[in-house]
């Protein structure tokens, strides 16, 4: 079912200047008549350069649609969102997209896979390359740069598709749950490596998830999406201190936050 996209209202709202992305008034709707289903409504929020913003909802909220919005693969019904102050488009290659399975080549080996941007868009190899394997030692798969992805648990396979994303030196990376195929233990593992690998570069993160602990771990804004359609219930930033422990998941400052998400989520029915 495709998109609606009213050519009038597109466009209509232009965004203040300012921050890295830019969401003015954002709606998408699918389908018409008795199959129109209206998947996201009335979404503003700003992310600046550096943040780490974490999308938290319930399934069917429209996380995974605003995220598709923001990476160009989807154009909204109505409203706009800007990246650098340009209104998003189409795909970019300043935006790096980490989706819910990393979708790797079985037939190429670690490298090669990070590398595919590279050899798609026909850039510098031998630059490339040596970036690759830099990211690939940051991320603790030095010396499985020649492995294939069959011989790779899980979270070293993820941590593949974040490398390949960080491969251009994107100016955003858009994360769709990316961690929430693995088991609890390895989510909690890769959550601390994320939040070292960001501390290193400060990329610009838009990371979407519906877990609660999730996004109060990684977040210096939480954004919360109420159940479809999707609107902000609530938006609001993290006063913890950086890095954070798993340890802080047991803290009382932190179970504020996590209180606050499902206040937010249960004034609109999101939590049973």
């Amino acid at each position: 079912m495709e998109p609606i996209v009213d050519p009038a209202a597109h466009g209509t709202f232009r965004t203040r200047s300012g921050g890295m992305i830019a969401v003015e008034r954002l709606s998408l709707t699918y389908g018409r008549g008795a199959s129109r289903v209206v998947a996201l409504r009335d979404i503003s929020f700003r992310i600046t350069d550096g943040e780490f913003a974490v999308v938290v909802g319930p399934s069917g909220c429209g996380k995974s649609t605003l995220l598709k919005i923001l990476g160009g693969l989807l154009s909204p019904t109505s409203g706009v969102a800007e990246l650098k102050g340009q209104p998003i488009t189409g795909p970019r290659r300043d935006i790096g997209v980490v989706f819910q399975t990393p979708v790797l080549f079985p037939w190429r080996t670690v490298v090669g896979n990070v590398m595919l941007p590279a050899d798609v868009q026909g850039l510098d190899q031998t630059a490339m390359q040596q970036r690759a394997l830099e990211l690939l030692g940051q991320v603790g798969l030095g010396g499985f740069e020649r492995r294939y992805p069959r011989e790779l648990s899980g979270g070293m396979q993820q941590r593949v598709g974040i490398v390949r994303a960080l491969l251009n030196d994107p100016a955003i990376l858009l994360m769709d749950e990316p961690f929430g195929a693995l088991d609890a233990m390895t989510r909690e593992t890769l959550n601390v490596e994320l939040q070292r690998m960001w501390m290193q570069r400060r990329i610009t993160v838009l990371f979407i998830t519906h877990s609660i602990s999730e996004a109060v771990f990684l977040a210096d804004r939480v954004i919360v999406l109420t159940p479809r359609p999707g609107t902000i219930g609530d938006q609001f930033e993290v006063d913890l201190p950086r890095p954070r422990t798993l340890e802080a998941m047991n803290t009382e400052r932190f179970g504020h936050y996590v209180r606050r998400v499902r206040s937010a989520l249960s004034a609109r029915g999101g939590l049973e």
